[in-house]
């Protein structure tokens, strides 16, 4: 249910997942067939261990349609420049000329390994004056790898078309619409069709795809359906809005910062926090997006992301902690709440939907990268303007506390993010020995000279550096696009309240346990038709809209979300059809929505279907 404000972006958006749909119907029968080994990842394509390994790690026993979705983003088509050096690397006496023997020890010995006789057709296409040789310089060969791929793209998206069943299964993508025009160019489809192989289901999935469509017609389906309409006028918003407790000036206040990052499988993690109270008193609570002061505009996109607060009960246990209170109000771009705390600790948990901070897709994002690093006319190493500017946007949102130095605590939370392990005492020591410090924290200065001398150390070498940059959120444009740093004030009256920064690994179980109460709590939850057992919650909010399917049965359910007649509306899933499969006796938050111009009305408009087990 994504309307962009672009036409042409969702036009590529749409053929996207038509594209990707297309390849992996051209294996599985059923888009929601999961992958379930490495084998079955690389099929069609002949991927290099080491990208085969970045997606499939000891940990993953599966991959769903979703996830492949994912990948496809990630991975950049193969150019024809990139066929001529691996040519080139199969050319070992360096004649501009491949034999028929050293294109089958390349073929057969990397990879997902072909065939003798898979190569022996390659050869034969490709040899087209049969002198047992190709001429890559040519280029002939570059063009038959393409063409092939493009082939084999225009097949799957043929059957896809030709067969009603297929064309009707929507689930986990966008919605299936013709394709307007042949495609003209190799796409990341190419990953599962290229050898598109027999499907793996039974004839009795066939029958139950069958039935299955985006907007189920069947009395069965009917029967297994929930219908949600909700209209948001633009006007609703501005008449809740929480005004300031009177003589706020006058009230403790403390400031803390952080920030969002979107993690490599597209989910988004910060710091938590902990605030001691040390008597009851009236609180009023904020979070907003920070915006930094060197490169970012106060209306760019960062500003627009949704940064809400949710309160726990910090007790003995996870199982012990409980929902006090999240920031419901929003006023611009600042999320409120006012009431009154008794005294304790509590747990302060940083969200936002995902609807505006998602992962940059990099489909054709060749861009030459920024340089980061540069040689004085005296031939010494020292760091261009640009990434010293980024560099002390970082300092300010490492910086939690704001008192413009780093303290070995701050740092670390720097470093976990960045390389994993943390500096101990003793390098901080050195540090200090070597890095502008001042009462043993780490100035803006000292920040720089320690990521020049790294730079010197690997004599101009940027790769360690954009390791850190992609760890904090940027792009090769030093452009934040993978991060939002924000700020949370919490004002107490009467009292001094403290708040520190603090990893919790229950820190993400915390939160999801606190948004599900948040939705859960409200009144009308709905079961489907036909299933007593299935629920579906909608928290309603001032600027966001939640749903929430209860699977309350024995047995694991699958949802079909149909959001395609929503208007004015982005959702944290990017899609306008997809499906969500529930555990048995669990709760799982389906999506989250925004509205994409706050100044117009918004229509929420969700059609739930169980889908009959497989």
């Amino acid at each position: 249910m994504y309307f962009q404000e672009s036409p042409r972006a969702s036009d590529e958006e749409g053929a996207f997942y038509m594209q990707s749909r297309a390849a992996y119907l051209a294996v599985f029968n059923s888009s929601l067939t999961n992958i379930t080994s490495k084998q079955q990842l690389c099929r069609g394509k002949n991927p290099s261990h080491a990208t085969l390994n970045k997606y499939w790690s000891p940990r993953t026993s599966k991959l769903n349609f979703d996830d492949f979705c994912e990948i496809l983003k990630s991975e950049k088509k193969t150019e024809e420049t990139e066929l001529m050096r691996a040519f080139r690397k199969m050319d070992v006496n360096n004649d501009g000329y491949i034999t028929h023997s050293e294109l089958e020890k390349a073929l057969t010995t990397r990879g997902e390994k072909m065939t003798t006789e898979e190569v022996n057709t390659i050869f034969s296409l490709a040899d087209i004056n049969k002198d047992g040789k190709l001429d890559y310089a040519e280029v002939s060969l570059n063009k038959l790898f393409v063409s092939t791929v493009e082939q084999c793209q225009i097949a799957a998206l043929e059957r896809l078309e030709g067969d009603a069943r297929l064309k009707r299964q929507n689930f986990g993508s966008q919605s299936y619409s013709p394709p307007k025009a042949p495609v003209s160019s190799a796409s990341p489809a190419q990953a599962a069709a290229a050898h598109p192989q027999p499907p793996e289901t039974s004839d009795r999935t066939l029958k139950i795809d069958s039935r299955l469509s985006s907007r189920p017609s069947s009395a069965r389906s009917r029967r297994s359906s929930l219908s949600n309409s909700i209209i948001v006028t633009s006007n609703s918003t501005k008449a809740s809005k929480i005004p300031e407790p009177s003589g706020l000036q006058e009230w403790h206040r403390i400031c803390m910062k952080g920030c969002f990052f979107v993690e490599d499988n597209g989910s988004i993690s910060s710091l938590q926090y902990q605030l001691h109270v040390p008597e009851t008193t009236r609180v009023y609570l904020t979070s907003q997006p920070l915006s930094l002061s060197t490169r970012h505009d106060p209306s760019s996109s960062q500003m627009t992301v949704d940064t809400a607060l949710f309160v726990t009960s910090a007790g003995e246990t996870k199982e012990d902690s409980t929902l006090v209170c999240f920031t419901e109000s929003k006023d611009k771009e600042k999320y409120i709440w006012k009431g009154e705390l008794n005294a304790g600790t509590y747990y302060l948990l940083p969200f936002t939907t995902g609807c505006r901070l998602k992962k940059e897709n990099k489909k054709g994002l060749s861009v030459k990268p920024v340089e980061l690093v540069y040689r004085t006319n005296t031939g010494k190493i020292d760091l261009t303007e640009d990434f010293r500017c980024v560099l002390s946007d970082i300092f300010d949102v490492i910086d939690l506390d704001g008192n413009g130095l780093l303290s070995l605590e701050e740092y670390n939370f720097f470093e976990l993010r960045t390389s994993g392990e943390k500096c101990d005492k003793d390098a901080w020591a050195i540090c200090k020995e070597n890095f502008d410090m001042r009462k043993n924290q780490l100035t803006r200065q000292g920040f720089m000279e320690l990521n020049l001398m790294e730079a010197t150390e690997k004599d101009g070498d940027p790769s360690d550096l954009w390791v850190t940059l992609e760890a904090m959120g940027y792009n090769r444009l030093l452009e934040l696009v993978e991060g939002c740093p924000f700020q949370i004030d919490v004002y107490c009256e009467g009292t001094q309240a403290s708040i520190q920064p603090v990893s919790m690994d229950s820190g993400p179980k915390l939160l999801n346990q606190a948004l599900q109460k948040s939705v859960t709590a409200r009144k009308g939850a709905k079961a489907l038709r036909g299933q007593d057992n299935v629920f579906i919650y909608t928290y309603r909010g001032e600027h966001r809209i939640s749903s929430l399917i209860a699977n309350k049965t024995n047995q694991k359910v699958t949802v079909h979300i149909n959001n395609e007649q929503s208007r004015n509306c982005c959702s944290s899933r990017s899609m306008s059809v997809f499906a969500v499969e529930v555990p048995a006796r669990t709760k799982m938050v389906c999506q989250h929505v925004l509205p994409i111009n706050e100044k117009q009305d918004w229509t929420y408009n969700c059609v739930e279907t169980i889908l009959p087990s497989m």
